[in-house]
């Protein structure tokens, strides 16, 4: 078991600081809290939400700021969630990639097919849970509810694993399968959140600014640098861009594929994207979040090291500024959420898993049981950060987004369950 980076751990401080800080603000003074998440920074007619959807939700008490006649609100809430988030969703996809694409990446071949089953599971068992439960309630209900499918099939990749860690020890290859499933699900998550939950009327031909943005970067300052290095061992012109211009060229576009995103309609977090695979990278992959990333010199790995101080401090603003309910809000969106998390997530879990591991022979990790797979799906029931996110996104501000949220903070009964299911199913830690 390779040892995992400490960015994770750090991430899932600050985030949980923000989340409990906007918990016990907005049951104290919810008027302030709510004033100052959706605090207009800026009124402009280019980025952010459109002004008269912000007025109508959230205008009460902004009287006094004078718009000056813009088409757009630049919020607190929207910096955060739809600009900054864009940094913590393309480390996930700079993680995906490697895994997908290089030498010994963790999703490719026989030893990803199981992961990737359960995975499937992990979605299709809260999707099930969460509409059939929906539907139960009665229509009007189910009208209620319905878009926000998305929530419980998130897992949090961080506070997953370290309850993974918790249960079965940093040795176990149970903790290797939930990385890899938690990866996967991310993956999934960012294709959810593009195809299902766009944040405007589609006009996917602003796409193409983000393809050009991509293949032009690529193109000018990967491919032909190092065409240009051929037979050349001091790589002469790659090794000036990298340490000339470094990580500027994609950073410039990446803000014009993230306006791209944002103008097509597709949620902008996804803008980086693109950019992912544009950057110099190396060649094999070392596991999920590994910490030997640290000493390699490519660029990717540069930019996301770089990149980790920066988007800590994106989600301890992301939990203060999305995890902010009243417990009052508590509702049936509350609980299906939680029942998707809860009950679907280890059920649809162990059923692909076993599917994949017996009937069609592709085993599991030499050291996993079977038994284990139910673990691992208490563990990924996990869901708070993605759960959050895609609350937010499914759901206008008012008491069903806020009744889906508190599902999310409360999917961390998952922890107790995971340690106590560990102890009914003997699972013996493994120490790294």
């Amino acid at each position: 078991m390779y040892r995992v980076w400490s960015f994770l751990t750090n991430y899932s401080l600050l985030l949980i600081i923000g989340a409990l800080t906007a918990l016990v603000w907005a049951n104290i003074d919810p008027h302030s809290y709510h004033h100052f998440v959706e605090f207009p920074v800026l009124f402009n007619d280019w980025i952010g939400v459109d002004y008269d959807y912000w007025k109508k939700l959230y205008g009460e008490g902004y009287d006094k700021y004078d718009a000056g006649g813009a088409a757009k609100v630049l919020s607190a809430h929207y910096i955060v969630n739809d600009m900054a988030m864009a940094l913590f969703f393309g480390i996930a996809a700079k993680e995906v990639w490697e895994a997908v694409v290089l030498k010994n990446g963790s999703l490719r071949g026989k030893k990803a097919a199981t992961p990737l089953f359960a995975t499937l599971g992990g979605m299709v068992g809260p999707i099930s849970v969460y509409l059939g439960l929906a539907v139960l309630l009665g229509s009007d209900t189910y009208d209620a509810v319905a878009n926000g499918w998305a929530i419980p099939t998130a897992t949090d990749i961080a506070f997953s694993y370290l309850v993974g860690r918790i249960v079965f020890g940093a040795g176990h290859p149970a903790v290797r399968f939930l990385l890899l499933l938690a990866i996967a699900d991310d993956a999934a998550g960012l294709i959810i959140l593009a195809i299902f939950y766009p944040s405007g009327e589609l006009a996917l031909e602003w796409l193409l600014l983000s393809v050009f943005a991509a293949v032009a970067v690529f193109f000018i300052f990967n491919w032909l640098p190092r065409r240009m290095d051929q037979h050349k061992q001091d790589r002469p012109n790659s090794t000036w861009m990298r340490k000339t211009l470094g990580f500027w060229p994609y950073a410039v576009a990446g803000c014009v594929s993230w306006y791209g995103f944002m103008a097509s309609g597709l949620h902008p977090s996804l803008g980086l994207l693109p950019i992912v695979p544009a950057i110099p990278h190396a060649d094999r992959a070392f596991g999920i979040f590994s910490e030997a990333e640290k000493y390699l010199t490519d660029l990717l790995n540069q930019i996301e090291h770089a990149l980790k101080s920066p988007v800590e401090v994106v989600l301890f603003f992301f939990g203060l500024l999305n995890a902010g309910v009243e417990f009052s809000s508590i509702g049936d969106a509350t609980w299906l959420v939680l029942a998707g998390l809860l009950i679907g997530k280890p059920v649809g879990i162990l059923i692909f898993g076993w599917l994949a591991a017996k009937p069609l022979g592709l085993g599991i990790p030499e050291g996993m049981r079977i038994i284990d797979l139910v673990v691992i799906g208490c563990v990924a029931a996990i869901g708070f950060t993605v759960s959050l996110f895609f609350a937010s996104a499914a759901f206008d501000a008012g008491p069903v987004q806020d009744a889906a949220k508190m599902g999310a903070l409360f999917s961390f009964i998952a922890a107790a369950i995971s340690i106590a299911v560990g102890r009914i199913t003997r699972v013996e830690k493994q120490d790294a």
